[in-house]
């Protein structure tokens, strides 16, 4: 059986780090990605991957401490909390200046037009940029600028960016989805979340004096950060309904917090083992 992949890797924050594991155990098992179309944290690592340097990242973010992730979020966005600008340039530092049209692996990334209303395909152009305009969750990150459009984070209008790949000439077309229905084995409000970004961040906002409102047991935070997540559960179940891929790959979204990336091996392995009961 040949066994040339379209790879569709959905968002869902620190979610994404699953999509790491797929792909390992894809590539451990004769699979050939010729094809990414990607959403959120699915561009950025779809991104990576594409470009030669998931091991960077991986690499990276496996032993990078919370402080330091925490550093990089500078907290002076404008129409989100976060503008991106240090991370960008921690991610150029992995990445390097990268052109979609120059990848060896056709590549999309999917974003929003906030105000048009309508998903923007991202298949040229700076690979940073596609993946700067792909992240920009709402309320959290600064949308992004491109070619005279503002654009946020694709989850918003298609988590699971199944349509780029429909003129692909693969044998397969392998969908990862992060907001799989909750499993209750995995209760975000039981976890140790003491080392998270989310953590940090509330602290910071904290010292800051930011009302509690906003950062509380039920604050505006995470109820905006809930909301989105069941939101992008059933736009996903909608899209994967009207355009069904061969295999999906189903994540629940309960499995961590957006920002839980202190979990990143535990997620990693958690995307290994759910490839290998879906397709073994």
């Amino acid at each position: 059986m040949s066994k040339n992949v379209s790879l569709v890797l959905g968002s869902g924050g620190a979610r994404g780090m699953a999509h790491v594991g797929v792909i390992r155990w894809l590539e451990e098992h004769g699979y050939t990605i010729q094809s990414i179309s990607g959403c959120s944290m699915g561009a950025l690592v779809g991104g990576f991957y594409a470009a030669g340097k998931m091991d960077a990242f991986t690499h990276w973010i496996c032993n990078v401490s919370t402080f330091d992730l925490v550093k990089l979020l500078d907290f002076k966005g404008s129409g989100g909390l976060v503008s991106g600008e240090t991370l960008m340039k921690k991610l150029n530092e992995l990445l390097g200046e990268q052109n979609i049209e120059s990848l060896p692996i056709k590549y999309t990334a999917i974003a929003a037009d906030v105000h048009a209303e309508k998903e923007i395909w991202i298949n040229k152009g700076s690979l940073l940029e596609a993946i700067r305009a792909s992240i920009s969750l709402p309320l959290f990150f600064t949308p992004y600028e491109l070619d005279g459009r503002m654009l946020i984070d694709g989850g918003v209008l298609n988590p699971v960016p199944i349509a780029p790949t429909f003129h692909d000439k693969t044998d397969l077309t392998i969908a990862v989805n992060l907001g799989g229905t909750v499993d209750p084995q995995y209760n975000i409000n039981d976890n140790n979340e003491t080392d998270s970004v989310s953590e940090k961040v509330i602290a910071y906002l904290q010292s800051i004096t930011i009302a509690d409102s906003l950062i509380g047991k039920n604050s505006i935070y995470k109820v905006a950060d809930q909301s989105f997540d069941a939101m992008q559960g059933t736009i996903a179940r909608m899209k994967l309904s009207a355009y069904p891929p061969d295999i999906e790959i189903e994540i629940p979204r309960n499995l961590c917090g957006t920002l839980e990336f202190n979990r990143v091996e535990e997620i990693i392995e958690y995307g290994y083992q759910k490839c290998q009961e879906t397709l073994a």
